[in-house]
């Protein structure tokens, strides 16, 4: 039984996919041909001379691919980077569309394209734009990055960060272990003599995983080195984002806690000592 149901969950080729990605491969390529056709008139339009018409297209529709991308990358970051990513890509994409739309209006009514000042104006504002939108793209991506990799060494350094919790945060710990085991045993007290087993075995079963996918509450460890890497960032943490950092991590907090976590780090990022262990 076990050797059948091991072969049942076992990926199968479903059969077409590679026909399907040809037709992706090939619909992405004409498209970009045709966008790209009516972009670079547009360049020719607006003055722009030479070779680099044939750079122009690359601003507007290589921004999209690249914003693209960056999401994949950003799957994991907080919903504000995610959406901040969102908002280029969509700016991007209206704006291709936009000026896709206007070469072929143009043409219908004259034989050579003629923009207006305005338009004129927009479509040569695209390139600086393009730029400083691209470089605070890789700012966003690198800092999610940096957050992701000192969460991931966190797990090595557990007796350092223990012995670094400040007071509190251990305090209001003890307090959600207290009220988790003071339930069962009450209930304990008015069942059979030979329910204590079972209450005896309720801590050990307190680590199990959720069946959503949600971890358990997050270990003190990870939570000072997520806060620490978002102090590091800004300077300061708020609850809002460490509890958003958190949670994309797969653990689950509570709201007191983070409170208390953030005020810590906050408190050791004013007096330096959070700069020196960020670095």
């Amino acid at each position: 039984m076990p050797a059948s149901t091991s072969v049942d969950a076992a990926p199968t080729a479903i059969s077409g996919t590679a026909t399907i990605r040809l037709g992706i491969t090939l619909l992405g390529a004409i498209g970009f041909a045709l966008s790209y056709d009516a972009l670079r008139q547009m360049a020719v339009a607006v003055h722009i001379s030479g070779l680099l018409t044939y750079a122009f297209p690359l601003v507007i529709d290589g921004f999209i691919a690249i914003g693209i991308c960056a999401l994949i990358i950003l799957r994991t970051a907080p919903w504000r980077s995610r959406l901040y990513v969102w908002a280029l890509v969509g700016l991007a994409t209206a704006t291709s569309i936009w000026a896709n739309a206007l070469h072929a209006i143009h043409l219908n009514h004259r034989t050579k394209l003629h923009l207006d000042d305005l338009t004129v104006g927009a479509l040569s504002s695209i390139a600086p734009l393009a730029l400083a939108g691209a470089v605070h793209l890789y700012l966003v991506i690198r800092r999610h990055l940096a957050a992701n990799g000192v969460a991931a060494v966190a797990p090595s350094a557990v007796p350092a960060a223990e012995a670094a919790t400040p007071e509190r945060i251990r305090q209001v710990r003890q307090e959600q272990g207290h009220d988790a085991n003071t339930a069962p045993l009450a209930q304990a007290s008015t069942s059979a003599p030979e329910a204590k087993g079972a209450v005896a075995a309720a801590p050990a079963t307190k680590a199990v995983p959720k069946k959503g996918g949600r971890r358990i509450t997050v270990p003190d460890d990870v939570l000072l080195a997520t806060a620490r890497a978002i102090g590091a960032q800004t300077g300061k943490v708020s609850r809002t984002s460490l509890e958003d950092a958190v949670r994309d991590k797969g653990y689950t907090i509570r709201k007191d806690l983070a409170k208390e976590a953030a005020k810590a780090v906050t408190a050791e990022f004013e007096s330096g000592a959070g700069t020196t262990r960020a670095a």
